[in-house]
């Protein structure tokens, strides 16, 4: 698989210690990133995009190029992070992927009426994981063009 030149910034939202080392096994595997920054809450997540407290410095949390997002976290939901982020003005262009165990179907159509760019059920096996983490990896990467940082629209 070739990669683009440019820096690839994946921060991960995920609140389930387990789940964030199969998907950081899985982007290794799937060699898609080794750029993986995780947040462990919807606060977390949201003080990381816009570089707030123990996020503030730009070299240990670098601008995020994609979201993956898990649906269920404490403190504040995947959900709400994403209406928070799409109402966002200097957050809007950033490509968010749900990466949930959800399977109601209502998740996926809230999530997409909230303007998500795309939902994947956590495959239940690795090699399930790996495969859709290369999928999303090409998608994301190699076929779909997106702003660079210096692109997108601030304030």
């Amino acid at each position: 698989m070739t990669k683009r030149s440019r820096r690839v910034i994946i921060v991960l939202a995920e609140d389930d210690d387990d789940d964030y080392i199969l998907t950081q096994d899985a982007l290794q595997e799937s060699q898609v990133s080794n750029d993986l920054y995780r947040v462990s809450d919807g606060e977390e997540l949201m003080d990381y995009l816009n570089r707030r407290g123990q996020f503030e410095d730009p070299k240990s949390s670098p601008t995020a190029t994609l979201v993956l997002l898990d649906l269920n976290m404490p403190r504040k939901d995947g959900r709400e992070c994403l209406r928070e982020i799409r109402s966002d003005v200097t957050l809007r262009h950033l490509p968010v992927v749900i990466l949930t165990t959800s399977k109601a179907e209502e998740d996926v159509a809230g999530c997409y009426s909230e303007g998500v760019s795309s939902f994947i059920r956590k495959p239940v096996t690795f090699e399930g994981l790996v495969n859709a983490m290369k999928i999303m990896g090409r998608y994301w990467f190699e076929i779909v063009e997106m702003p660079t940082n210096e692109e997108s629209p601030s304030l």
